[in-house]
């Protein structure tokens, strides 16, 4: 068997045994996530994220089954045409090589890991939209949390393909990046509740499938005369997931501007991913604290874009991957900062 299929199985296998201990065998169904629990989860995803980089420091080429100095530079060539070698010494490659995608794997995940904040925002306005119990907010994250693995990796290894055949592509997802960053940038920070009936999911499930007007019990699907109904939790559900398939429109062609390896972009994304559950609920009642956050990620988009419109100028004044993991932390944690420094004022309401 191919050495990355063997390779990917077992990430797998990690990940739905990890997933399995943190969303169902460690938890009681209905049972609100605690606080505690929270940065406990939010500390071991964080933690293992970091192990999967030292690991890929010390042995990132299992990813691809490399052997042979031969092997190494057509892998290099494929996914990182930029990197150069500097010594005839394969063992020395080898750990170049390593120390490269590892890097690549640190910024991949900083950015995805970033961007997922921005998709708890709209999480918490779509359960607050659709008036959703908090009894059910673990099983609408774990549901989405499992759908967004699979949506990702679906988007990664095609968007993967195409940019083999097309690498013209990422200069399309360049320009997108940057009007997204400016449209967030523009936009500010939305609070408002959402249309529900106007949302297009609403729309479509409505018209199309038989809907049971009230929540029930927690039940995605409410059999009532013989007949089969969608709840409104199933509803929002498929907001949620519509809502991340958005986010991955952007997150996933920043993190192809770090590397063209899909399976270093797929490592990062789902590192992000499953700790997002966690950090939604130590996050969800401090959000509105982060009032620059979004102008931060919007600003971070709009790097990300430039850096792939102006690949080779940003390479020629030696703009490496070192420098932007540095911009992007400085970018995130400068938002973080000021609004800390400068929080929002509580609108008064007068008499």
């Amino acid at each position: 068997m191919n050495p990355e299929y063997i390779f990917f199985i077992i990430f797998i296998c990690f990940i739905i045994l990890v997933l399995a201990l943190d969303l169902g065998i460690l938890s009681k169904p209905g049972q609100q996530v605690s606080f505690t629990n929270a940065i406990a989860w939010t500390g071991v995803w964080i933690t293992f994220s970091i192990m999967f980089f030292l690991f890929l420091r010390q042995f990132g080429h299992f990813v691809h089954g490399i052997s042979s100095q031969e092997e190494l530079v057509a892998i290099a060539r494929q996914y990182q045409p930029d990197l150069k070698f500097q010594s005839a010494v394969f063992a020395e490659n080898l750990s170049q090589y390593n120390s490269r995608i590892s890097l690549d794997y640190l910024t991949g995940y900083f950015i995805e890991y970033s961007l997922s904040v921005d998709n708890l925002f709209v999480i918490l306005l779509i359960f607050d939209s659709f008036n959703v119990s908090s009894t059910y907010y673990k099983k609408i994250l774990l549901w989405g949390v499992i759908g967004a693995i699979v949506l990702r990796m679906v988007f990664i290894f095609s968007g993967s393909m195409l940019i083999a055949s097309f690498h013209w592509i990422l200069y399309i997802f360049g320009v997108f990046l940057i009007f997204s960053g400016i449209k967030i940038l523009l936009s500010g920070n939305q609070d408002k509740k959402m249309d529900v009936e106007k949302h297009p999911i609403v729309r479509f499930t409505s018209k199309y499938f038989s809907v049971w007007p009230e929540y029930v019990r927690g039940k995605f699907i409410h059999k009532h005369n013989g007949k089969n109904h969608l709840t409104p939790l199933f509803i929002v559900l498929l907001v949620v997931e519509f809502s991340d398939l958005v986010f991955a429109v952007d997150s996933v062609p920043a993190i192809f501007s770090v590397t063209q390896d899909p399976y270093i972009v797929f490592f990062s994304n789902i590192f992000a991913i499953m700790g997002l559950r966690s950090l939604f609920f130590l996050l969800s009642n401090t959000m509105h604290l982060f009032t620059y956050l979004k102008y931060g990620l919007g600003l971070l988009l709009a790097f990300i874009g430039l850096k792939m419109l102006f690949e080779h100028w940003f390479d020629e004044i030696g703009f490496n991957n070192v420098i932007s993991l540095i911009v992007i932390l400085g970018i995130l944690s400068g938002s973080i900062l000021l609004s800390i420094l400068f929080p929002k004022k509580k609108k008064v309401s007068g008499h």
